[in-house]
């Protein structure tokens, strides 16, 4: 990490994190065995393009207004301190929302509505035993080697507090320092996304201990219409008044898997859900390929989440690869980091109606 990089980060902190405190982080991965499911859609790594992680990227006002974007319901994706297509068109959302012309940027009448949330921007928090035991494992490439495992974990414990707080591995580093020894009782400095109730209703335990994992608030508003719009790669949520409630960058077809444009509803909602590798379905995957019943887990093709359409493996889901959200292709669904994706499932109902528009 560059010393340019992290004399701007400590400059970011000094001004804007004020009073900060030690607390605990949330419990150990859920275990559910959701029902499985047939998605036709999986990361592709040799579509995705990474994101560009210079040191002259990142920015604390930034990363401020990130973290309040995600706690407002406008998701920014993952929150790393640099401005993007994903940052604009959560702003862009933001400011649609509370009736500010909608330019994207980050203009002060747009700063004044966001630190309505006086939440500093980052909080010191202490990684729990439960989520420093794991488990953990590496990650095979072939879907028969994926297969013989009982779970798609996350790869080690830097990736899984990533996740929970909505960021990137390399941003924690930079929020710390890159000599850390990352275990159970470190205190680290981390996004502020914690959620503002974790009195989950009407949900499982396995349901509930997820989403407290990844920081989802208990209270989130209640949508009628969910909108993927292909033009601005995004996800949005309305109420039944029409009022834009929610926004969340996503990946959406390719030119080989275009998103299946029309009107869909809400078929049903999985929580933790093994994959079903079809290679038939797959353009990019000889057809001699065995099928494949992948476990679940974060690292799975389609996340911790799949929202099921009333269109045939088209779904809305989470990823294995946060970072690639707007950048990369899929293969005709709508994909979403894991946390938006689980955010998403509190808004929802099903028979919602979906519109996939162009």
């Amino acid at each position: 990490m560059s010393n340019s990089r992290n004399n701007l980060i400590n400059a970011f902190l000094i001004g804007t994190v004020g009073i900060a405190v030690a607390g605990a982080a949330v419990a150990q991965d859920p275990a559910q065995k959701a029902k499985a499911a047939a998605p036709r859609d999986a990361d592709d790594p040799a579509k995705q393009r990474p994101m560009d992680t210079t040191a002259e990227k990142f920015d604390g006002t930034v990363f401020h207004a990130q973290v309040l974007l995600d706690r407002a319901g406008f998701s920014p994706g993952v929150i790393d301190g640099m401005a993007g297509v994903s940052f604009e068109a959560a702003v862009k959302a933001f400011q649609e929302a509370r009736g500010i012309q909608p330019s994207g940027q980050l203009d002060q009448a747009t700063r004044t509505a966001l630190l309505q949330d006086r939440a500093p921007s980052t909080r010191r928090l202490r990684i729990d035993e439960s989520d420093a035991r794991g488990p953990f494992t590496a990650i095979p490439k072939e879907p028969e080697q994926q297969a013989q495992m009982e779970r798609l974990a996350y790869r080690n414990l830097l990736e899984k507090v990533a996740e929970k707080f909505h960021t990137s591995p390399a941003t924690i580093i930079a929020l710390n320092r890159p000599d850390m020894i990352l275990r159970a009782g470190t205190v680290l400095r981390l996004p502020n996304v914690l959620p503002t109730s974790r009195n989950y209703s009407n949900v499982k335990p396995q349901v509930a201990q997820l989403l407290s994992d990844l920081n989802i608030s208990a209270q989130q508003p209640k949508a009628a219409k969910i909108v993927a719009d292909k033009s601005d790669k995004t996800v949005r949520a309305y109420d039944k008044e029409g009022r834009l409630i929610a926004h969340f960058s996503a990946t959406m077809g390719s030119d080989k898997d275009p998103l299946p444009l029309g009107n869909w509803k809400v078929n049903s909602v999985a929580f933790e859900p093994p994959f079903k590798y079809q290679p038939k379905l797959f353009w990019d995957v000889d057809d001699s390929e065995k099928e494949q019943m992948l476990p679940p887990g974060p690292n799975g093709p389609v996340g911790l989440v799949w929202i099921d359409l009333s269109k045939e493996h088209i779904g809305i889901h989470g990823t294995n690869s946060p970072e690639t959200i707007k950048r990369a292709e899929s293969h005709g669904c709508v994909r979403l980091t894991n946390w938006d994706a689980a955010r998403l499932t509190q808004m929802i109902d099903n028979g919602m109606p979906v519109v996939f528009q162009a």
